[in-house]
């Protein structure tokens, strides 16, 4: 199975995927998409969804995770996020081939560290760790290969999946 994570954002969306073969973890590839700040909302909305279905297309995920929203105290910041995200799920559901599944911040550290409170720094140590083949630039990346191993181990697939 091939899994796509998605850590979205307006200035950043991270993306990872990830394979499971034979109940064995698999690195794929890892990115981010990052519209012009200077663009218009539409046009960086636009780009989201372009790119977006640029990964989609090329690595054909049968599964598409993403981080749940999270309660932002800027509620301009929280509609902003929220934008970039519909761009976002609606791109993944025009693809009919893939299931699309959300999960709150702590599932997915939980998940990777084993805390549910765990620090960035935390989980990309431990996305490295259970991938060391990924190439990390970024912690959007990192997040974004977090929430795809998080669909991966909550699908039941934990105790059985060893590391390639």
């Amino acid at each position: 199975m091939i899994v796509l994570g998605i850590d979205p954002g307006l200035i950043r969306t991270g993306w990872g995927v990830i394979e499971n073969i034979d109940n064995r973890l698999r690195f794929i590839a890892v990115g981010t998409i990052s519209p012009c700040k200077k663009d218009p909302m539409a046009q960086r909305l636009g780009h989201l969804y372009k790119e977006c279905a640029k990964v989609i297309e090329t690595y054909k995920p049968q599964s598409i995770a993403f981080e749940d929203t999270f309660v932002n105290a800027n509620p301009a910041s929280a509609l902003k996020l929220g934008l970039a995200r519909g761009a976002l799920i609606a791109t993944a559901g025009l693809y009919d081939a893939a299931t699309v599944n959300f999960y709150a911040p702590n599932a997915i550290k939980k998940a990777v560290t084993g805390q549910g409170h765990a620090d960035k720094i935390q989980v990309q140590i431990m996305v490295k760790h259970l991938l060391p083949k990924a190439k990390i630039t970024i912690h959007d990346e990192a997040d974004a290969l977090a929430i795809a191993l998080c669909e991966v181990f909550i699908g039941g697939w934990r105790e059985k999946t060893q590391l390639v």
